[in-house]
């Protein structure tokens, strides 16, 4: 079973981070989201779940704005061969969130590593992002350097890279 909204905040106050979060009806795209600017500073996510033909899976977080090349992307993050979308039965199983909900909160569910994360380099540059706290019902904002840290709790290595265009 997942863990929860409730398991992430519980952990990330294990941790010593503290975090701030907004409840809002549920957002499915970048420009739902985007409504919302006004009251929540800093860099706002964006996040590709990817599979390439070895089914490596992928978490691809980059700013809201971002352009990705998704038929080149594969070179930069050490897929091997072009990537596709990850299925929602994978992302769920994987991450532990559905399609509109995606996040890089969901490592917290990935036990097993099984999913490689790479942040953009232009999102790091933030104070402060902003990710879904695995719903799409809420934003949760976190210190850039506590979302290394909370990355690093969980066992994952993020990459950090220039993936945008």
């Amino acid at each position: 079973m997942p863990k929860s909204e409730e398991d992430l905040f519980a952990f990330l106050d294990e941790l010593g981070i503290a975090v701030s979060t907004l409840r809002h009806p549920p957002l499915f795209t970048v420009a739902d989201s985007q409504a919302l600017r006004g009251e929540i500073p800093g860099g706002h996510t964006k996040n590709l779940f990817l599979k390439d033909k070895k089914d490596h899976y992928f978490l691809v977080t980059v700013d809201e704005e971002a352009s990705v090349d998704l038929k080149q992307i594969h070179h930069l993050i050490g897929a091997a061969g072009r990537v596709s979308f990850g299925r929602p039965e994978k992302l769920m199983e994987l991450l532990g969130v559905v399609p509109g909900a995606v996040t890089v909160f969901g490592l917290i569910n990935d036990a097993r590593l099984e999913v490689k994360l790479v942040l953009d380099e232009a999102l790091m540059q933030n104070a402060v992002i902003n990710a879904h706290p695995l719903t799409n019902e809420a934003t949760t904002s976190i210190a850039a350097g506590d979302l290394l840290s909370f990355i690093k709790a969980t066992g994952h290595d993020p990459v950090i890279l220039k993936v945008a265009a």
